[in-house]
């Protein structure tokens, strides 16, 4: 419809073109003078100019449109992913608050730190969609079917069917000036032709006005439609530009954290090699029972460097710890220890349930009550 429609309209200007130059073959005044043809040429420039005009609004307009519902799709999206992520985050924080893992804790504070930085970042999401929605989506789709669109492009509409009835008006002048040469001086004829051009300059006076006041709307809303599609383009920028940064923000602040529990989980003594007395790689089997009583008595034992006041004390099993050689001890949490000595490295070496070996202190914690039935499962 749109290259029919172009091509009509090149054939009418064809047709005013070749009609000019018939009147001004006649010269004198009335409708075929000269300054009728500079009337016509300033109609004509107006008239590419609207459709200029309409070509650009009609664009823009589709632009504008496209990006209402790309919003619109990325609002519905983004709109199921908080819903996803805020699930996922209530479930890390069940798992933190309800964990019953037996070995640590390290991954149910990790948990919680996830569930928190998860919440946040939903919650930037979702302050960006709100934003897509108020500030992009609702003013685009209210100038795409606001009122000065509409009545620019009707304005344009009633100037172009005024145009063509100004170029019916000037084929009908055409024809009677023809019959006035024809007619021998007839008055009927004359009378005829002078309505019909006093009518023509009817048309042609209206249709510039009409012209100017389209043209003046449609260059409003084309401008109009420029600047707020580009401001809203630029509003949705600075939006996401935003939220990425905060979300950036979230993240470093969790990665700090996660790397945190990361560190004290590899720096915890998992499976170390067993302490050296006189060699680091090839440790001596732990001395006889008496052995070390004598030892001590003469030098107390050592925890982390510092002396006890006491030869032997009794120690309760945090974490269990299963021996790799045979010189350790294989514990379980809950087990009690005699401990006969500490080694500077932090190691330890004691008897539980009648069986002797190293083990890591950082295991053990010091008891200086215990019930009876305790002390006599150390033997």
């Amino acid at each position: 419809m749109e290259a029919i429609r172009k091509q009509a309209t090149k054939l009418r200007e064809q047709v005013a073109r070749q009609q000019q130059a018939v009147f001004k073959q006649f010269g004198g005044g009335g409708y075929g003078g000269s300054d009728n043809m500079v009337t016509d040429e300033a109609e004509l420039m107006l008239h590419q100019k609207l459709e200029r005009l309409y070509i650009s609004t009609r664009a823009a307009k589709h632009f504008q449109r496209d990006i209402v519902r790309g919003v619109e799709g990325y609002i519905v999206t983004g709109s199921k992913q908080v819903e996803i992520g805020t699930k996922l985050s209530e479930d890390s924080r069940k798992y933190g608050t309800e964990n019953t893992c037996t070995s640590g804790n390290t991954l149910s504070r990790a948990a919680d730190s996830f569930s928190r930085a998860r919440v946040q970042m939903e919650k930037e999401r979702g302050n960006l969609l709100k934003s897509f929605g108020t500030q992009v989506a609702e003013p685009l789709r209210a100038m795409v079917m606001g009122a000065p669109l509409e009545d620019a492009r009707h304005l344009a509409q009633r100037y172009d069917r005024m145009r063509q009835e100004a170029e019916a008006q000037v084929i009908e002048v055409s024809k009677r000036q023809a019959k006035v040469i024809d007619g021998s001086g007839n008055p009927d004829l004359f009378s005829r032709l002078e309505a019909a051009e006093a009518k023509l300059q009817d048309l042609k006076s209206n249709m510039a006005v009409l012209g100017k006041e389209a043209a003046s709307a449609m260059a409003a809303v084309e401008a109009q439609q420029q600047n707020m599609t580009l401001q809203r383009l630029i509003s949705m920028i600075e939006s996401e530009r935003a939220y990425h940064q905060k979300v950036i923000q979230i993240l470093d602040q969790l990665e700090g954290e996660m790397s945190s529990e990361r560190q004290r989980i590899e720096a915890a003594p998992s499976a170390p090699p067993p302490p050296a007395v006189e060699t680091p790689s090839s440790p001596p089997p732990p001395p006889p029972y008496e052995e070390v009583h004598i030892n001590n008595m003469s030098s107390p034992p050592m925890q982390n460097g510092s002396n006890y006041d006491v030869d032997y004390f009794l120690g309760e099993v945090m974490f269990p710890y299963n021996a790799v050689s045979d010189v350790e001890l294989s514990l379980s949490s809950g087990d009690y220890v005699v401990i006969r000595q500490v080694s500077k490295n932090g190691w330890a070496e004691g008897e539980c349930k009648g069986k002797a070996g190293w083990f890591p202190f950082e295991y053990i914690e010091r008891r200086e009550r215990v019930l009876a039935s305790k002390v006599t499962q150390v033997f």
